[in-house]
Parts: structure tokens; C-alpha cells; sequence
């Protein structure tokens, strides 16, 4: 049968779907918004370090990874960030849907490790959408149809990315990393927001065959579009701006690209009327690639840019793009459209709030913040490192257990998921249970495994100033007698070396250790409070945690 939100054309029969022009778009069951959250990583490149190798602008910052961070440690920032700014257990989550460009494994367990790592539930669904920027917005797409149809009703949707430019290209310049994250709920799960403080109502899609920025599959790089101007104008401009007219009149039909370029023209109660006639509560946020195309689409859609000052300050960050560019509108009433591109295909939502999303203020000072001095500063050479594009002539040291091997598959998720062995006899926590199958403090048996805190005080340390690669020197050790019990001994960062102390208060934030044997290894490490880190890994380092 049809669709009744897609509607039917004059004459159709009952069971004929419209043609596919009037298929661009259209208004959806809705779901809520019920709680946002970001994460960025630890680093800020600026560009005149960039200009002194290969020319170009001078001004301006990205946000960029250290060697420790991946598009991993970002999502899961940003999605224990969400969480708590639901106040919601992880265990509540029915399913994870997660989008990245470039997941940590091309082929291997990135969902279940994320998953673990937020403490969700082994039962939870969900997927892993990948293989280009498209990917946030496919993610989001597929956990609404899992909602929309009662298949889950908490769906937590992750966007995330840490692309690898060409060393040298126009992409290398305007490449960032981020992530954002969505808590969307169905009409009855979200009703305990009384109402929820935003629904997705709308979405479109459009693609066209066309290759642009890409990546092959022995290829370490992404490369730039092959006619940039040829990718603007006949390929970008054309798909986001459709996609992002029928945002705003899903019910016009007609050809999508044809009038890409026209001004806005709708019809109805509360609708624009023209380009330039709109309510000050119409915004958009645009995936903008080079930075310079979304403003003038916005224009044309007779919407304000919301998207420029995140754009601006921490570059392009591919899936994650569109979403982070949307949060700090996610604090005022109004429609947002939300539109991401990716792989020739441009993808968008409605937004309409009511009120502000939890999680969004917080969000927007995080962004707020992120081109303010105090982030760590890293050179060109340094960035080139921490990619894996710079390295040191020999041999890094292999790690003596392969990741593969039993111990890390019976302790990974004690790991990930941080997590402890209490004693039911005398409330001692022993870290971690694996190793210690008896209670180290009576010698008891009885055993039961627990969340272990994300905070606590430093015992005592060591920083060690001589580390074999990939390891970087100095490197603290630091034992941490945690919140709510329990000691562990972490990894320390190297920017906390020189300042770290016995007393310190300290935030535990996932981090990719190594990779080893071409596999990503993950771990926490043990971070000074107020030492300079971003603003996202200190919000995610207090988040809930469930218990095991």
C-alpha cells in the first residue's frame, strides 16, 4: 500500500508509489529528540603551521586528534555526553546506530567495541554506517525506521569522524574531527519529558553518481574532488540545496535539480513564502566541505547559517558535520534543517523544537570554546605522527599479547566497559576480575561485577621519559584510587607529565592506546581535571554508567 505520508499523484491507483521526483522528501511518523551531546578531540592545528609547508591560508585552527584519539574515542564522548545530559542509564539503551566515514576496523568489531565501551547492554541492535561523510545521516535514518516501527525505543545515534586528508591537498586544510550525538525516542518512551523538547518530522534524500572526495581501498588518504569546480556547481550545490528545499515544503513536487538554484517558494500556514521571507526561527546547518558553499544555499532557503561558527572553529569533521553544526540551535524554539553530504548524496532532517534539548547548552559552550587558547597546540609534524603519515625509521615494539589472543577477548569488555569485582562480603572492589577470580581483600568468592567510577584521586605515579614507539614520552603512570571504589593504574597524558601530583584530581577518558599488528587497542587514561583537555572529554568522563 502507500505510504499516506508520502502522499499519491492525481490519477495514481491505490497501490502505486509516486514517481520518484515526488519521492525527494517527505514528513515522517516523527520521533523525539530527547538529549544531544559532543565530543572533540584534545588537539588544535593552526593553519599558518599548515601554510608554512604548502602554502595557503594563514588563519585560523582545526581541531585534530592526538595519537591516542580516533573516531572512536570521539563517539564515545560525545554519547556518554548524551546520556548524561538525559540523566538516563546506558542499560536503557535499546540499540546503537552509529555513522563514520572510517571506522577503526575496515572490517572487525568498531560497533561492539563502542557499544561495550558505553556501557550498553550486550542485547542492544543497531549498526555501523560507514564509507563516507553520508554515513551520520544514514545512521540516523535507519535508527528512526527502528523506532518509527517499535523496534527499539531509546535509540542512541552516534556521528563521528577523524578523516586522514592527502598530505598536501585542499582537504588537508579544511579537515577537522568531531562528534555528535542524538538520544531520539518514540512518542511513548519520550513522554516522561512532558513533552519532548523537540520530533524529527521531515526528511529527504538525494543523490547523484558522481565521484568526489574518495578513498580506495589501498589508499591511507582521503584525496580532493577531482574538478573542484566541476564538484561545486554541478554536484554539491544542486543536491544540498534541493534536499534542503524540500526540508522546508515537503509536500512541492518537480524536478529536484533543475531548480536547485531558485529561490524558495511555498505555500501553507507557517510556511516560507519567498527566499528572504521567513521566520527568524528557520535555521540551518550544512555540511559544508571547503566552507564557503553553505551560506549562500542558506540564503537561497531563506534560512540562517547556524553552522558557520562550529565549521569555522573546528573544520570540516565529514559524518559529524551537519550534526554538530545543528547543536547550539538545538537550545532555542524554531525548525532546524540539518543536512549532510557525502558520496554524492545529499540527506537531511526537519527539527522542530519547543524547547531547549537537554544536553544542547552544554554542547554549545563546548563549541563555543573550542578556538579559545588553553587546547593543546600541536605542530604540522606532530599532526603527520599522530596520523600514522610521519613515522620513525625501525621496528616499533610489538606488544608481547596479540589482540587476538584470549586474553584480551576474555578482558575486553571489563576494559571497555570498565569494570570491576565486588565482594558481597566485605564491599571490597577488586580491579580488574578477571585477574583476580577471589576478593583481594578477604579472599572471598562471592563476586559480583560492577561499574566502576569515572573519577577519582592520584594514589601515586611515575612519568616515563624514554618510551619505545608508538608510545609517546613523557609517560605518566599514574594509580588511582577511584569514586565509589576500586583501584586501577592507567595511563597518564603526556601534557599532564610535568604538573601531575599525588592528590590530583582526575577524569578516566577512553583512548586508543596502540595499534598493534594494524588493530586498534583501547584503554582509559587517567586525565588531570582542568588540565587543558577538551571540554567534551570532561563531560563525558562523568557521564552515567550502568552496572554490569
Amino acid at each position: 500500500m502507500s505510504d499516506p505520508a508520502q502522499g499519491t499523484r492525481p490519477g495514481a491507483g491505490p497501490d502505486e508509489a509516486p514517481p520518484p521526483e515526488e519521492r525527494v522528501a517527505h514528513r515522517a511518523q516523527p520521533v523525539a529528540l530527547v538529549a544531544t551531546g559532543v565530543g572533540l578531540p584534545s588537539c588544535r592545528l593552526r593553519l599558518a603551521d599548515l601554510a608554512a609547508t604548502w602554502g595557503g591560508s594563514t588563519k585560523g585552527e582545526l581541531a585534530v586528534c592526538d595519537a591516542d584519539e580516533d573516531t572512536l574515542t570521539l563517539a564515545w564522548a560525545a554519547g556518554t555526553a548524551a546520556l548524561r545530559a538525559a540523566g538516563l542509564s546506558p542499560r536503557e539503551v535499546d540499540g546503537l546506530w552509529w555513522g563514520t566515514s572510517r571506522p577503526p576496523f575496515a572490517e572487525g568489531p568498531s560497533h561492539s567495541f563502542l557499544a561495550t565501551a558505553l556501557g550498553l547492554p550486550s542485547t542492544c541492535g543497531g549498526l555501523i554506517a560507514s564509507g563516507s561523510p553520508s554515513a551520520g545521516m544514514d545512521a540516523l535514518f535507519a535508527a528512526w525506521d527502528a523506532v518509527a516501527a517499535s523496534h527499539a525505543g531509546l535509540a542512541l545515534v552516534v556521528t563521528s569522524d577523524a578523516l586522514v586528508p592527502g598530505t598536501g591537498t585542499a582537504t588537508e586544510a579544511a579537515t577537522g574531527a568531531g562528534a555528535a550525538a542524538f538520544l531520539i525516542a518514540s512518542s511513548g518512551r519520550a513522554a516522561g519529558t512532558n513533552p519532548p523538547p523537540a520530533w524529527i518530522t521531515t526528511r529527504a534524500t538525494l543523490f547523484m553518481p558522481a565521484l568526489d572526495r574518495y578513498r580506495a581501498d589501498a589508499s591511507p588518504a582521503t584525496s580532493d574532488a577531482y574538478d573542484p569546480r566541476l564538484f561545486r556547481e554541478e554536484v554539491f550545490v544542486p543536491l544540498v540545496s534541493e534536499v534542503g528545499r524540500r526540508l522546508a515544503d515537503p509536500s512541492h513536487p518537480g524536478d529536484a535539480l533543475s531548480r536547485a538554484a531558485s529561490s524558495v517558494t511555498t505555500s501553507g500556514d507557517g510556511q516560507r513564502e519567498a527566499a528572504g521571507q521567513r521566520p527568524d526561527t528557520f535555521g540551518c546547518s550544512i555540511a559544508d566541505p571547503d566552507g564557503k558553499l553553505a551560506a549562500g544555499i542558506a540564503r537561497r532557503l531563506g534560512g540562517d547559517l547556524v553552522s558557520a561558527s562550529s565549521r569555522q572553529a573546528i573544520g570540516d569533521t565529514g559524518a559529524a558535520s551537519a550534526f554538530l553544526g545543528a547543536l547550539g540551535a538545538l537550545s532555542r524554539p524554531g525548525e532546524l534543517a540539518v543536512i549532510s553530504y557525502g558520496g554524492g548524496r545529499a540527506s537531511g532532517i526537519k527539527i522542530e523544537i519547543s524547547q531547549p534539548v537537554p544536553g544542547s547548552p552544554e554542547a554549545a559552550a563546548v563549541l563555543g570554546a573550542a578556538g579559545e587558547s588553553g587546547r593543546q597546540v600541536t605542530s604540522y609534524t606532530g599532526l603527520l605522527r599522530a596520523r600514522g603519515q610521519l613515522d620513525a625509521t625501525g621496528d616499533p615494539v610489538a606488544m608481547g599479547v596479540p589482540p587476538g589472543s584470549a586474553a584480551f577477548v576474555r578482558g575486553n569488555e571489563e576494559m571497555l566497559a570498565l569494570q570491576g569485582a565486588r565482594c558481597r562480603e566485605c564491599g571490597t572492589i577488586s580491579t580488574p576480575p578477571s585477574v583476580h577470580p577471589t576478593c583481594t581483600g578477604c579472599g572471598g568468592s562471592a563476586l559480583e561485577t560492577v561499574a566502576l567510577g569515572r573519577s577519582g584521586v592520584v594514589e601515586t605515579f611515575v612519568v616515563n621519559h624514554t618510551m619505545p614507539s608508538p608510545f609517546q614520552a613523557p609517560l605518566p603512570l599514574v594509580v588511582v584510587d577511584l569514586d565509589g571504589g576500586g583501584r586501577l593504574m592507567l595511563q597518564g597524558s603526556s601534557h599532564d607529565a610535568g604538573a601531575l601530583a599525588i592528590g590530583d584530581r582526575v577524569h578516566l577518558v577512553l583512548r586508543r592506546y596502540a595499534l598493534e599488528r594494524g588493530v586498534a587497542v583501547y584503554g582509559y587514561k587517567a586525565l588531570r581535571d582542568g588540565s587543558g583537555m577538551p571540554p567534551g572529554a570532561t563531560l563525558a568522563a562523568s557521564g552515567a554508567s550502568g552496572t554490569a
